[in-house]
C-alpha cells in the first residue's frame, strides 16, 4: 500500500527484544540479531527483514524503530510499570523474579513520540534506530522508585529467574542522535512520578459503582509480557489492554 499510494516515508515499530541475550553494554543496531530468543523478538526480526525487501524492491523509504520498554500513562495494563503501580498502590503483591539485579532501559511515552515525529520527518533509504533513554534501571531500584512515589510499601513475592526473559537492556542511541536529532529527557525516577500522578488522578475520576476486578494472573509476571489484568474505569472510558 505504501508503495500504491506513493508514501514518502515508511516507519514502523520495532523492538528491543530483537537483540535477545546480548552481552554488549550498550545495544546498537550493528549487532547481529539473527537468533531471537522468543517468538515475539523473532516476529520483530522478521517485519525487518521484510521492510528492507519492499525498500529494495520499490525504493521505499523506511525507518525501523527499536523501542526500549515504553512506558507512562495509558501504559499498557500487562507491563511491569503500570503493573507495579496498580499493585503496591493498592496494597496488592507483586512478583519479583530473580534476585533483582536484572535490568531494562526503561523509555518515557513522550520521549518516544518524539523519536518518532523525528523520524517521520527525516526520510532515509532504509534505517534502522534504537529509540530508548540509553541507561538502565535494575529491577530492586523499579521497585524502590513506585514505593517512593506511590509512598506505599511493596508486598513482594519472591520467584526465580523466568525462562526466556533476557537479563540486561540499555540502547545505544548515537545513531538516533546523529541521524534524528533525538536525545530521552525524561528520567525513570520522573517518569514514575508522573506515572503515579496520572494513575491517583484517574482512579480519582472513578464513579462510585465500579469497581476494579481482579483476577489471577495466568503466568507470572515481574519484567515480562506475559498475560495479566488491570482495569481502569475513567468516566465512560475502560482504559484496558
Amino acid at each position: 500500500l505504501a508503495h500504491k499510494f506513493g508514501v514518502q516515508n515508511f516507519v514502523f515499530a520495532s523492538s528491543s527484544s530483537v537483540y535477545g541475550g546480548s552481552k554488549s553494554t550498550f545495544f546498537s543496531e550493528e549487532e547481529n540479531v539473527d537468533n531471537p530468543v522468543s517468538p515475539y523478538a523473532a516476529t520483530k526480526k522478521a517485519c525487518e527483514l521484510l521492510a528492507y525487501t519492499y525498500h529494495h524492491l520499490y525504493k521505499l523509504n523506511v525507518s525501523g524503530l527499536r523501542f526500549f520498554t515504553v512506558y507512562g500513562p495509558r501504559g499498557r495494563p500487562d507491563m511491569a510499570p503500570f503493573k507495579f503501580v496498580d499493585r503496591v498502590s493498592r496494597g496488592v503483591e507483586i512478583q519479583k523474579f530473580g534476585d533483582g539485579t536484572s535490568s531494562r532501559d526503561y523509555t518515557f511515552i513522550s520521549d518516544i513520540v518524539g523519536g518518532v515525529i523525528r523520524s517521520i520527518d527525516r526520510p532515509y533509504p532504509y534505517q534502522l534506530f534504537n529509540l530508548g533513554k540509553g541507561n538502565g534501571t535494575s529491577l530492586n531500584e523499579f521497585i524502590s522508585i513506585v514505593e517512593k512515589h506511590t509512598e506505599k510499601k511493596a508486598v513482594i513475592r519472591q520467584l526465580p529467574d523466568q525462562p526466556g526473559d533476557v537479563p540486561y537492556t540499555c540502547a545505544s542511541v548515537e545513531k538516533a542522535r546523529i541521524l534524528l536529532g533525538y536525545e530521552a529527557e525524561v528520567s525513570f525516577d520522573e517518569g514514575i512520578r508522573r506515572t503515579v500522578d496520572w494513575y491517583r488522578t484517574t482512579q480519582s475520576d472513578d464513579s462510585s459503582d465500579e469497581v476494579p476486578t481482579e483476577t489471577p494472573e495466568i503466568q507470572p509476571s515481574g519484567l515480562s509480557r506475559s498475560p495479566s489484568w488491570a482495569q481502569i474505569v475513567s468516566r465512560s472510558a475502560i482504559i484496558s489492554k
